[in-house]
Formats: structure tokens, sequence, C-alpha cells
């Protein structure tokens, strides 16, 4: 049976770094399984301050595109060459990093060129475009990788990825027939989340993020504002549409952090996620959690307190929770090279049949 390495790299909106994955790809198209062979992670530090202003549509200069763009290709080459080390990687997906999400338009700032260079690998990037300029969304791209990951189980599944917005794929039982299976797929964004929690910890703890929630642990719910905070987030929930720029909620954080200590906003903008996002996910006999969300102890306690399913994190599934994203990539760049159309229409709302999606570049 045919086997690939793939590998694939993602930095999240929350802008904190980029995670990176090799795994060894057999069989192809749906029938694919895949292993997790190793994952890193690298801070993106004073890149990320750099491009925080292009994210928060802040003004810039017309060059900071392109050079930006360059180093995050750059710095992607160097940490995905350092994770293959002599291994020779078949092919690479990268998602770059969001500047600008409001469907149809979309911004994901990548230059893959020197990653071609580094590995002398075909790199697919762009994975929202085809989606979009068929009339969808853009998002989630992760639904079909997910069936690949955890649909291989008896029981209905939700995987919540904690990203900086929440969203959820619904996997129904999988007895191995993909044309029953895929129709029956759903997900969607839900609300903010890292997106949140981080400005919470910049502007509270003058940190880049609450490590492991350890703060907003030790917190308790202020009931203003939570009252205050839930119905933005269900609006977000119920709009049916996915989210990006001008969804972080800074502002809330911002009214309430006056008169609300650090510890306890951070709680209550915890508790407040997770309501939500229980109320989001429907019937599931099992919820998968994964995403950089998944280490906050106080997100990880409210959600298992108030789902209707038991909840588990995907490193108990054999995909470490912090790089679900990245292998997701791999799988969705194999599948690009398989022909296969990584997006469904009942999840984006792009025209059926969804297209092939992605750009390559080849050494």
């Amino acid at each position: 049976m045919k086997q690939r390495l793939a590998a694939g790299g993602m930095s999240g909106t929350s802008l904190d770094g980029i995670d990176a994955a090799l795994v060894r790809v057999i069989g192809e198209g749906l029938g694919m399984t895949v292993e997790t062979v190793q994952c890193a992670s690298r801070p993106l530090g004073a890149l990320g301050d750099a491009l925080r202003p292009l994210a928060e549509q802040r003004p810039v200069d017309a060059r900071d595109f392109p050079r930006l763009g360059l180093k995050v290709g750059e710095a992607h080459a160097e940490l995905l060459a350092e994770l293959a080390r002599d291994e020779r990687v078949e092919l690479i997906a990268v998602h770059g990093q969001t500047v600008f999400h409001d469907p149809p338009l979309s911004a994901q700032l990548i230059n893959p060129h020197p990653i071609v260079r580094r590995l002398g690998a075909p790199v697919v990037f762009d994975l929202r475009g085809a989606d979009l300029a068929s009339g969808g969304q853009g998002a989630p791209i992760t639904p079909l990788a997910d069936h690949i990951l955890f649909g291989r189980c008896d029981e209905s599944r939700a995987v919540v990825n904690l990203g900086g917005f929440a969203n959820f794929t619904w996997l129904p039982p999988f007895t191995g027939d993909d044309e029953a299976a895929l129709p029956a797929i759903r997900g969607g964004d839900i609300c903010a989340c890292n997106q949140l929690l981080d400005a919470i910890a910049r502007h509270c703890f003058h940190s880049p993020y609450d490590i492991d929630g350890q703060r907003a642990n030790q917190g308790q719910i202020n009931e203003a504002a939570h009252r205050a905070l839930l119905p933005i987030l269900r609006a977000q929930a119920s709009a049916g549409r996915s989210l990006g720029s001008g969804d972080e909620l800074a502002d809330w954080a911002d009214g309430h952090g006056a008169v609300c200590p650090g510890a306890d906003l951070a709680r209550t903008a915890a508790a407040a996620i997770a309501v939500v996002i229980a109320e989001s996910l429907g019937e599931a006999d099992r919820i998968i959690l994964a995403g950089g969300g998944a280490l906050n102890q106080a997100l990880w306690r409210e959600l298992s307190q108030r789902a209707k399913a038991p909840v588990r994190r995907s490193d108990d599934l054999g995909v470490p929770a912090q790089y679900r994203e990245a292998i997701a990539m791999a799988v969705l760049g194999a599948l690009s090279a398989d022909g296969v159309p990584i997006t469904l229409p009942q999840v984006t709302g792009c025209a059926c049949p969804a297209p092939n999606a992605g750009c390559w570049t080849h050494p």
C-alpha cells in the first residue's frame, strides 16, 4: 500500500506561534489512514508582534505584506526542516497567517518559496481560496481531515477546536461507507475563544497568554460580566458564518477589565465560552477537545461540567491536542494531492460539488 511522509504547518489567529507536524499517510484519498510521526512548535515572538497590526486592521505600509509574508515562510521553512531532519518529505501543506477574514475576502499570509527551496518538496497553500470563490465561507476546512483522523468509530463524535475562535466538527458513526458518512458531517465556527482569553492575558497579566489557564483557574465568575458576554457569544454561534476580523471581542474585555480583576475576568470568559460551546454541539456520544485551549485548565473544567457527553482530549486518540490543526493541514495536503476536494458544501456553504483546493508550488 502506498505510503508518504507529509508535513503540515499552522500559524493560528492567536499569533503565538507556528505548529508543525510530520505524518505518515498510508493509502490514498478518503481511504487513507494517518500516523503522527513527530510534532514541534516555535513561538512567533517579534514576528507575531509585527503581524498583529495587520491582523487588527491597523494602517501599515504596502511593503509590510510581502516582507512579513516572506518572514512567515522563512520561519515555517526553518521549523519544518528541523522537524523533517533526514526524512524525505513528499508534500507539505501550510495554512499561512490569517490577517483578514470576512468572506468572500480572506488573506492567509505566507510566501511558500523558502519552504520549497529548503525542503525540496512541493508545497500547497491558499487552502481556502477555491471554496471562497465557489460561494463558501472558506471555513471550517478541517472537517474532512477530522473524518480521516477520528471517524473510525461506532459512535458519533464532536471534535472541538479551541483555537483563536472555537469551531467544531460533528462526525456520524462511521462504518466504512464514505458516501453515507460525508453528507452527514456537520461543522462550523462557534465563538471567540483564545482570541478573547489572550486579549485578557495581554491586558491584565502582561503576558501573551494565560499559561494552562492558571490565572483563570484561580478566579471567580463575575455574574454581571458573564451576563453581558453570553448574548454576544451566542450571537456569534447563531450567525451561520465563519468568524474572523472584527469578532475578537476585545471591547468586552476592555469594558469589564476596568472593574473586574484579571483572574476573575479570565475565568468569566472561560465559563461563558464553555456555555456557548456546550449549547452548540447538539447530541454526540463523545466530545474531543483539541487546539491550544484544550490545555486551559479553567476552560477544560467548565466544558467538562457543562457538556452533555464525556469529554476527552484528542491526545487520548493519538492526535496531540496542540498539533491537531498542523496534522489536519498535512492530511488536507495529501487529500488535495490525490484530487479530493477538501471542503464540504454543507459545512462551508460552497457550491456542490466542492472545488479542488489549494495552490501548488514545486521544486
